[in-house]
């Protein structure tokens, strides 16, 4: 948990880059004003020394205005202040060599640093704002305005922010939906890649949800709004782009707490270097203070410092085009190093709705006729079951039927001088042994069956099952090939829990857990394997998510799991956790590429420099060049591709 103090020094540090930002363009003025300077000093003859000193140390000045005095000393005194210690910020080391070259008389070569040197930071920040731009480009799909039915038929455009719950709206062809709703009438198919990362556009028609931000195809209708411009899935997507930018990963804190005492030694090592030098080296004092300002060049730690931006930012930048929201890169790290991942089952591995997957009727009995009979009976029901039934079978003759709904036997209702009725097997006496065998082998297999009765005789029987949703078992197996342990957590049956299971290969269930429970068998997950990813959807998964390591939510999930959790699937795609781990490996594989190339390059630097095989312009050109190079390394994680799941 941080301290007071980092929170302060982060607050800080944010409050520095809105400092930044309100000066638009003059640290870009500046360093061209010192760049011409500099240019303006190299064609004038030495008859012109004086001059050429006096315009390469305004330029040096100029160039490095913004870098080395706004964020290299102001942010150390800042910083120190907030720390109450000394707290270096590694620009200084390029400050200080660059006026150690001028008071040597080497002016040129100390505004050849500040100039390569704060080219390349100005560089770096725009690498950063690429991947920042990649990633806010959803705020520019923030539709603004909104086409509000009036009372009398006729439309008005108005303002999101002034819609309430209720209003109704109409959306014509071609614009952008304003905001989440439902649709009263009309027909269309809606582009909703800006919620869930799909290109494929969606059939919408009444009944249908649609949300705010996405774009309407070739057809118009009219919509009802159903949540608040504040509460809208692109809004929750926009506050977590925004923590996205906040959040670091394990590697890049610790270098930034690293960073400080790093160059604090370096402060302390290098004049120690420049007094002993010429006793122990038998150096002059000139040949001393020069090398030790080539070292202050080599030992600066910048490439170091942004090995990790660019390479995160990437990261979430990608996942979010793709579908995949993160509060955090730390998350993303976290999620490459999992060693066993627990699932939700009910609308996290499976559809979240039953469906019909088995029925049969007697061969004696009409089956059309039976199941009309069997519609006009569950029309009456709201029990999502009747909506499966419903969904599977179509009427082919309209029936009424008086229906009574009696708790403990089911649906009931008379047609024809004959009573129907619909009910758990338990409420039913005397069942043939084929009726029984088969609700024993369907009930074995998870699902849940329900008896059709005429006059209490069953005649036939349904059964049901929230069946597993797409990709799940793509997605387990790929886990498992991973050699990431996979756990079920169910509040449902033991025998319903491993049915699942064994459809999808999952290697352990825990099934009839409460809420708390799911919380308490992370822990034991945790004890047991290390790095736990939890996946839900739900109100009662939400102690778990937040407990586990990495928390993950399906996109069509609880707002509540949403908020605490650190990643969101949207559109309750497992494909795209597939898609996470796989370019989160790729994330920390390129981290651990861009430290290392850092502190090699460091390393090499620091030798030449004190073999003097090397001045204070090479070593610039090569240091700088090193930061690039990790810069334009993470980069390459913008377009990376996961590797694709099989169907």
């Amino acid at each position: 948990m941080e301290t007071i103090e980092e929170q302060q020094s982060q607050e800080k540090h944010n409050h520095n880059h809105d400092h930044d930002h309100e000066h638009g363009k003059m640290p870009i003025v500046l360093y061209f004003i010192g760049l011409a300077l500099a240019v303006i000093a190299l064609f004038l003859n030495e008859d012109y020394q004086l001059m050429r000193n006096i315009l390469f140390s305004i330029a040096t000045i100029s160039a490095g205005y913004h870098v080395i005095i706004l964020e290299g000393l102001g942010e150390t005194i800042e910083n120190s202040k907030v720390q109450k210690k000394f707290m270096p910020n590694s620009h200084i080391l390029m400050g200080l060599a660059a006026i150690g070259a001028s008071l040597m008389g080497n002016f040129w070569e100390g505004t050849l640093l500040i100039l390569i040197f704060s080219g390349a930071h100005f560089l770096e920040d725009y690498a950063e704002g690429r991947s920042k731009r990649e990633i806010t480009k959803l705020l520019e799909m923030n539709p603004t305005t909104a086409r509000l039915i009036q009372p009398d038929g006729s439309t008005k455009n108005v303002d999101v922010s002034e819609l309430k719950v209720g209003d109704q709206l109409q959306v014509l062809n071609g614009d952008q939906v304003p905001i989440d709703g439902v649709i009263l009438s009309g027909s269309t198919s809606i582009d909703e890649s800006s919620i869930n990362g799909e290109s494929i556009p969606k059939e919408k028609s009444k009944g249908d949800d649609v949300f705010g931000s996405t774009i309407n195809g070739t057809g118009t209708f009219t919509m009802e709004v159903t949540k608040e411009n504040k509460d809208t899935v692109f809004s929750k997507i926009l506050q977590l782009v925004n923590q996205n930018q906040d959040n670091q990963t394990k590697a890049a804190s610790i270098i930034q707490k690293f960073e400080p005492k790093y160059v604090t030694v370096v402060l302390i090592a290098i004049p120690l270097f420049m007094l002993l030098a010429p006793f122990l080296l038998d150096w002059t004092w000139s040949q001393s203070i020069y090398r030790g300002l080539v070292l202050l060049v080599a030992a600066s730690p910048c490439a170091l410092a942004a090995a990790t931006v660019s390479v995160t930012l990437s990261t979430t930048s990608n996942l979010a085009k793709k579908g995949v929201l993160s509060k955090g890169s730390s998350y993303l790290s976290q999620l490459a190093d999992t060693q066993a991942i627990a699932f939700d089952k009910t609308g996290t591995l499976t559809k979240g709705k039953p469906e019909v997957t088995n029925y049969y009727f007697a061969d004696s009995v009409n089956e059309e006729n039976m199941i009309d009979i069997v519609v006009a009976l569950e029309k009456e029901s709201n029990h999502p079951l009747a909506d499966a039934i419903l969904r599977k079978f179509e009427q082919k003759n309209k029936l009424t039927i008086e229906v009574e709904n009696q708790i403990g036997k089911g649906l009931t209702g008379d047609y024809k001088g004959r009573n129907y009725r619909i009910g758990k097997p338990t409420s039913f006496d005397d069942v043939s042994d084929e009726y029984s065998r088969l609700n024993n082998e369907w009930s074995s297999e998870g699902k849940t069956v329900v008896y059709v009765a005429v006059d209490e005789a069953v005649i036939g029987l349904i059964a049901l099952m929230d069946v597993p949703s797409e990709h799940a078992k793509e997605t387990i197996d790929y886990f498992r090939e991973q050699g990431i342990h996979t756990t079920l957590i169910t509040g449902d049956s033991e025998m319903t829990g491993k049915a699942v299971a064994k459809q999808l290969g999952i290697d352990e269930v825990i099934a009839n857990v409460m809420p708390e429970d799911k919380s308490r068998i992370i822990d034991e997950q945790k004890e047991k394997y290390g790095v736990v990813t939890m996946v839900g959807d739900g109100v009662n998964d939400a102690p778990a998510l937040v407990n586990a390591d990495v928390g993950i939510a399906m996109g069509d999930g609880t707002d509540v799991a949403v908020e605490v959790s650190d990643l969101v699937l949207m559109q309750n795609d497992l494909s795209k956790l597939v898609q996470s781990h796989n370019i989160s490996t790729k994330m920390n594989r390129v981290i651990w590429q861009n430290v290392i190339f850092s502190m090699a390059v460091v390393a090499f630097l620091v030798v030449v420099s004190f073999l003097g095989l090397t001045d204070i312009a090479i070593s610039v050109i090569i240091h700088e060049g090193s930061t690039l190079v990790v810069i334009l390394n993470g980069l390459r994680l913008l377009r990376s591709n996961s590797k694709p799941i099989k169907n």
